[in-house]
């Protein structure tokens, strides 16, 4: 298999895009597997299709889900032709966060999910620039998490100021809800969330997710840059917050065995 820093290709979702982005990106032919992976939203909740599990309108084509089954689910040590721990990040942003950890951590193997193509392709050039090669990029949203990913697979979540999706009816698309906390458990091998918001009622509600499932927490703070916690990796929005006298809240939730 092509073993290069890449990007591959998942959900493309309908919505508004900067213009030429989406070429842009996938203009890094060396760094690219396009997994060809469109979401098809149909009425239709036929057992035979490869439904989204957060929405029963989707399905994934059959030859899409065959490409990431013989390719990518439970294979991902073969695709970093090692068999290092593998921390993944849900939402990467810009990238700063995570390329700087790929950089600090060489024997650690990274994959950053983001799925709006504008911020991903400054990622992917941080990630050039840096010329980091235990890093790769997985374009689409939090669906694909389910599918790429074989269960224990996964050694580390990391979620960084997720969209808090405040009125209560949409409380389940929160990446820190308990659907999303069952989904982790299937996917990390005994491991670890680590969480960090600049909002506190996203925060206090991913305190009570994570205690209602009888996670372990650790070094939680309410104020990030006060706290005595050692080794923190910024955000390009955690810098943005601290600039502005603003409190993080932090915490590591870990799954008991």
């Amino acid at each position: 298999m092509f073993r290069e820093k890449f990007i591959l290709q998942g959900v493309i979702m309908r919505r508004r895009r900067r213009k030429d982005a989406d070429k842009k990106l996938l203009s890094y032919k060396d760094y690219i597997i396009n997994g060809m992976v469109e979401q098809v939203f149909i009425e239709s909740k036929d057992e035979d299709q490869y439904l989204n599990p957060f929405d029963n309108r989707i399905f994934i084509k059959d030859e899409v889900y065959k490409n990431i089954i013989e390719n990518y689910r439970g294979k991902w040590s073969q695709v970093f032709e090692n068999d290092n721990p593998i921390h993944i990040e849900v939402g990467t942003g810009r990238g700063k966060f995570i390329t700087s950890l790929a950089k600090l951590n060489p024997d650690i193997n990274y994959i950053a999910l983001e799925i709006k193509e504008e911020v991903l392709l400054r990622a992917v050039e941080k990630a050039d620039k840096l010329k980091l090669d235990n890093i790769l990029f997985l374009w689409g949203g939090v669906e694909l998490f389910d599918l790429y990913f074989e269960d224990k697979e996964l050694d580390r979540v990391y979620i960084n100021f997720c969209d808090p999706w405040p009125k209560k009816r949409n409380a389940k698309r929160r990446l820190t809800s308990s659907l999303f906390i069952d989904l982790y458990d299937k996917k990390l091998n005994n491991g670890q969330i680590h969480f960090k918001t600049d909002n506190r009622d996203l925060f206090e509600f991913s305190l009570n997710e994570f205690s209602s499932k009888d996670l372990r927490l650790s070094n939680i703070s309410l104020d990030l840059a006060k706290s005595d916690f050692e080794g923190n990796v910024t955000t390009e929005y955690e810098d943005k917050f601290m600039g502005l006298g603003m409190p993080i809240y932090r915490l590591e939730a870990e799954f008991r065995k």
